[in-house]
């Protein structure tokens, strides 16, 4: 068998072919087709009295490999963990012959019968094995040693961030713990869903290209459909379709979606996103702060057994009630301003404290939230509802049915982050129409993430909403917490990333 790869001016690689290509000569098959498991790794172990001497069959990932002449111990792992497998010439046949051409990263499948060592570590001892599938590239795997002072050095982990990030494959066979916080990411995420369906919610689906993009102050991407000869916009939101269900009779539905945003990338964005919108007729946000302190207590404590964590060196507890916080009366405290009549440019002043100067096209909407970001929410430590907005920052919000110059809108923070946004929803068709009016004219004033004006979105209403509360929640952001990770990427499996050089 001919392999251009062979020209790969990597040694180890170079005979990993070699290695395949006497396989092949010996009548092996290295990427077999399939292979029935019975067992897995820590099964095996945690029931080590119940299959002493019984047979089994595992397959895995060799991770370690200690040839003595005619017997070797190795190590493999499988979805469970790793096990230790004994292997004598004299027992498994021609498959040893095999097995001298097998290397770490290779995937086998053994049957054998469950056994201790001398050292009394639970092991296979293997009666015959298959090479499932031949590793061309080797994995990193660290090594480890211990220092003249009796100390344990490892070398050559896999620890390169951005590698990691990049290559997730490869982060989860030599940090097997990672895949830990994936689990629980997708426990999470189906906890949630088990609590809005015992709750009547409906779950529904609703378009990723979109004709008109809305629901959030974001720049979206852009795509362009041939036959239709239009441009189309992937979602930076779904609520504008979602509340078009509610005037059509739903009375709750969610969507868990993916969603897109053009912005920036850090700790806390990736472009590509997952979320969770729901909307709920004849409520309020009032209604709603309650139900995301049951909705998040209840994953908490049914993923993790418990509504306390402790979070980059903090306690945080999760158990409801939350803090409200006025956003007016906070700012008003750490900054000395009203922003409810401060005008644009001492609000502009205030920012130049921070070592901040916003374009002169930005809304003063944007101002106060880049004020708020500055000098409130690193202060927020415990779950907090943050309250009443000023009316500049939510143009699908309802305005305030007790303070002028405001709306009936919720932001969660947790650690001086963002988690969740609500509203109790803008239902009057009319004052819609005149936010969209005013988000319009800042887009003309230079403001790229201010709201289009979308006439059917206009039309749904006309036709008449009934009072309803609506919620958003970050799902990457929340699983961050429960999980204690540090960034966003840690908690998406393949985050978007700079093309490799």
């Amino acid at each position: 068998m001919e392999n251009q790869n062979l020209t790969d001016t990597n040694e180890l690689i170079k005979r990993r072919f070699e290695e395949l290509n006497e396989l092949y000569e010996k009548g092996f098959e290295p990427f077999a087709y399939s292979y029935e498991v019975d067992n897995y790794s820590n099964s095996i172990k945690n029931n080590f009295e119940e299959l002493d001497q019984k047979d089994v069959k595992i397959a895995g990932r060799i991770m370690a490999i200690r040839r003595m002449g005619k017997a070797s111990f190795t190590s493999i792992q499988d979805k469970e963990g790793r096990i230790q497998i004994y292997l004598r010439k004299d027992e498994v046949g021609d498959d040893y012959d095999a097995f001298k051409l097998m290397d770490i990263g290779d995937i086998i499948g053994v049957e054998g019968y469950v056994f201790k060592t001398k050292t009394g570590e639970t092991s296979v001892h293997v009666k015959s094995m298959k090479l499932l599938s031949k590793s061309i590239r080797p994995i990193p795997i660290a090594k480890e040693t211990t220092d003249e002072d009796g100390n344990k050095v490892i070398h050559d982990q896999f620890t390169d961030k951005e590698l990691r990030y990049r290559q997730r494959y490869v982060d989860l066979i030599v940090n097997p713990e990672v895949k830990e916080v994936f689990k629980k990411r997708s426990a999470i995420v189906t906890t949630i869903r088990s609590f809005l369906d015992s709750n009547e919610f409906v779950e529904v689906e609703t378009p990723v290209l979109q004709p008109i993009y809305g629901g959030a102050a974001a720049r979206p991407f852009v795509t362009h459909h041939n036959t239709l000869d239009m441009d189309l916009y992937l979602r930076i939101a779904d609520e504008l379709y979602l509340k078009r269900l509610i005037v059509g009779g739903f009375d709750r539905v969610y969507e868990i979606s993916k969603d897109f945003r053009n912005e920036g990338i850090d700790k806390t964005h990736n472009p590509e996103f997952t979320m969770l919108e729901l909307y709920v007729a004849y409520k309020d946000y009032q209604w709603m702060m309650k139900f995301v302190e049951k909705m998040v207590e209840d994953v908490a404590i049914k993923v993790f057994g418990k509504t306390e964590f402790e979070i980059s060196g903090t306690k945080i507890n999760f158990k409801g009630p939350w803090i409200r916080l006025s956003m007016v009366e906070s700012i008003k405290e750490k900054t000395g301003i009203d922003i409810l009549i401060a005008t644009k440019e001492e609000i502009k002043s205030s920012l130049k404290k921070y070592g901040v100067e916003l374009e002169n096209g930005a809304s003063k909407g944007k101002l106060i939230d880049e004020l708020f970001g500055l000098a409130v929410e690193p202060s927020i430590v415990q779950p907090t509802f943050v309250i009443d907005y000023p009316i500049e920052l939510s143009p699908l919000a309802k305005k305030h049915r007790t303070k002028e110059g405001l709306v009936e809108r919720f932001e969660g923070y947790v650690l001086g982050r963002e988690i969740c946004n609500a509203f109790s929803e803008l239902n009057d068709p009319i004052d819609q129409r005149e936010r969209f009016t005013a988000q319009s004219e800042m887009r003309e004033a230079g403001d790229d993430e201010a709201h289009q004006v979308d006439e059917d979105y206009l039309r749904a209403m006309e036709f008449g909403m009934p009072p309803t509360a609506g919620l958003g929640i970050g799902i990457d952001r929340l699983v961050m917490l429960l999980t204690n990770q540090p960034t966003i990427r840690d908690v998406i499996l393949f985050p978007q990333m700079r093309s490799e050089k």
